[in-house]
C-alpha cells in the first residue's frame, strides 16, 4: 500500500514516512517534517473533500 503526501504530492509506503497528522479523524503521512508543517498550518486547503 501507497500513501501520498498531501502537500508535496509525494508517494511512498506508510512505514517510510517521516511524520504523521491526523486532521477530522484520518491519518496524513508526509515526508518531511517542512510538508507537515506546512499541511497543519492550512489543512483544510491542502485536502479534497
Amino acid at each position: 500500500m501507497m500513501v501520498q503526501d498531501p502537500v508535496c504530492l509525494m508517494q511512498f509506503s506508510p512505514r517510510e514516512a517521516k511524520t504523521t497528522a491526523e486532521y477530522e479523524g484520518k491519518l496524513y503521512y508526509f515526508c518531511s517534517p517542512s510538508c507537515r508543517n506546512t499541511f497543519l498550518s492550512q489543512p483544510a486547503s491542502l485536502i479534497s473533500k
